[in-house]
């Protein structure tokens, strides 16, 4: 339970400070996604329950803001995390460059299935496209950016408690 409380807090943190910005950005019709952020640190570098519980909960905290179905980033957000935590004892976990780069995909993955999602209820759904991409493009940029700082801040708020993140588990129990 410690462990899931301290994976929440900067994924909750991370979630506010999007939401606000996307905010800010609203006057200028751009908007920032960053799920393959929310879901990678955890994927990559915690046990499997607790990450996939870190990551289920975060995602049902953005459908409460979406127009989304309830449980959709969700189950988006716990199948990335599946996803990469099958594939993680194969990656040098540590290193910053891998983290960015799967966090990249995930949100690539992420952001064009909720956008498939969205568009099959559009009028016009090819209308979209030039938005969706420019806000994809934005996105993708601004997580390039602030990944290190975040991915830093995760593994500070666990030393900081005192839990070690190279001892975790690599199995599924």
């Amino acid at each position: 339970m410690p462990r899931l409380f301290l994976a929440l807090l900067p994924l909750v943190l991370l979630t506010l400070l999007v939401s606000q910005l996307n905010h800010a950005l609203a006057s200028w019709h751009v908007s920032l996604f960053v799920g393959g952020l929310l879901v990678v640190f955890t994927a990559l570098r915690l046990d499997f329950d607790t990450g996939f519980a870190a990551v289920f909960l975060t995602g049902l905290l953005c459908d409460a803001a979406a127009p989304v179905r309830f449980g959709t980033h969700a189950f988006l957000f716990a199948t990335a995390h599946t996803l990469i935590f099958s594939v993680r004892g194969r990656l040098p976990r540590d290193e910053t460059l891998v983290s960015l780069f799967f966090a990249l995909l995930a949100n690539l993955g992420i952001f064009i299935a909720l956008s498939l999602l969205l568009l099959a209820r559009s009028p016009l759904p090819f209308g979209s496209w030039p938005r969706l991409l420019s806000n994809l493009l934005c996105s993708q940029v601004f997580l390039a950016l602030v990944a290190p700082w975040f991915f830093a801040l995760q593994a500070r708020t666990f030393s900081l408690a005192g839990f070690e993140l190279r001892n975790t588990s690599r199995r599924h129990t």
